[in-house]
């Protein structure tokens, strides 16, 4: 928008203690922040409170958007859409995303107030919405992994000549994954396989320089640039969250996905077109252990054949977004 229209304004709506804090001023772009609403589940005390709570809300995300002077609201679900799209509907466009391939509740709430709506997913039952994939960085969709490989393993501390296992739970960490992968350090090392390990904040674990000659075992807690981690990966060990599966089908990385055990299925769901294309493996939460990385996770690791050809059939799945009837 802002190569399009260099005199565009663009405010995001956060809540506090989410990534937006850290992450949104860092990008240069104005951060307004109101209060998080989750829609009610069951009858408890966040319930009793839904009807005060709620309307506040709206308030303050309708104070935002006069003071900003919005023309378009456009959401990609989360707690601040739906305050959002109650203070702007009558008065402004609304426009409404759908990442995952289950369709949320702040989704049901706007697509009953627009027109516009899009879906990630061919799966996902909205069908009055568009199919336009997910909106991606540039520096995934046109990221040449081939290319950017050298200066990815030197900038990440990993060596040349090794197979290279991305793990990450993303942001959060996922402690089934972390321990799996904690606990398989030696046995990773010995078979010739080096790791970068994103544990998510706070969720870091020593880990020993190994013998002369055995490949890295790099801990992060945190990825600034994950372009860089895919760059240097032969193949991720992941959640199946709907912008994980986007980027690494974008940039045709192999994938072992394990789906978030709670919640709606969504994730499950979300890895579906690229598990049937070949490009991606599912395994269940409870079955990733430091056993399973020995007899499943390092045979892949170490089968080139195999990761080539799951590369090519993720490729084939990319969703970045196409141009449609969404251009302006």
């Amino acid at each position: 928008m802002q190569e399009r229209h260099p005199d565009v304004r663009i405010t995001c709506l956060g809540t506090a203690g989410g990534l937006e804090e850290r992450l949104v001023p860092a990008a240069g772009l104005d951060l307004r922040l109101i209060p998080r609403v989750p829609f009610p589940r069951r009858p408890d005390l966040a319930a009793v409170r839904f009807p005060v709570a709620f309307p506040r809300a709206v308030r303050q995300a309708r104070a935002v958007l006069d003071d900003v002077a919005a023309d378009v609201v456009v959401g990609f679900g989360g707690f601040v859409c739906p305050p959002a799209y109650v203070a702007a509907r009558g008065r402004r466009a609304i426009v409404v995303h759908e990442g995952n391939s289950v369709v949320g509740m702040a989704t049901k709430l706007g697509a009953r107030m627009t027109d516009h709506v899009a879906r990630t997913f061919a799966n996902t039952p909205l069908p009055q919405a568009e199919l336009i994939g997910m909106p991606l960085r540039r520096v995934i969709t046109r990221l040449d992994r081939a290319a950017a490989r050298p200066d990815a393993l030197r900038q990440l501390g990993l060596a040349d000549g090794f197979p290279t296992v991305l793990v990450t739970g993303g942001s959060l960490g996922a402690q089934q994954i972390n321990e799996a992968f904690a606990g398989s350090v030696d046995a990773l090392r010995d078979a010739g396989v080096q790791v970068l390990h994103v544990t998510g904040a706070g969720k870091g674990f020593a880990v020993s320089d190994g013998a002369e000659g055995q490949p890295p075992y790099v801990v992060q807690e945190y990825a600034d640039r994950m372009d860089l981690a895919y760059a240097a990966a032969d193949l991720v060990v992941t959640r199946s969250g709907a912008n994980m599966v986007s980027e690494t089908s974008a940039v045709g990385l192999p994938a072992v996905f394990v789906p978030l055990p709670i919640g709606n299925g969504e994730q499950r769901r979300n890895a579906e077109a690229v598990v049937e294309a070949g490009g991606a493996v599912l395994v269940d939460n409870a079955q990733v252990t430091p056993e399973w990385v020995r007899r499943e996770l390092v045979p892949l690791a170490l089968d080139p054949q195999r990761l080539q050809a799951m590369s090519a059939a993720a490729a084939g799945q990319g969703t970045a977004t196409r141009t449609s009837g969404w251009s302006t």
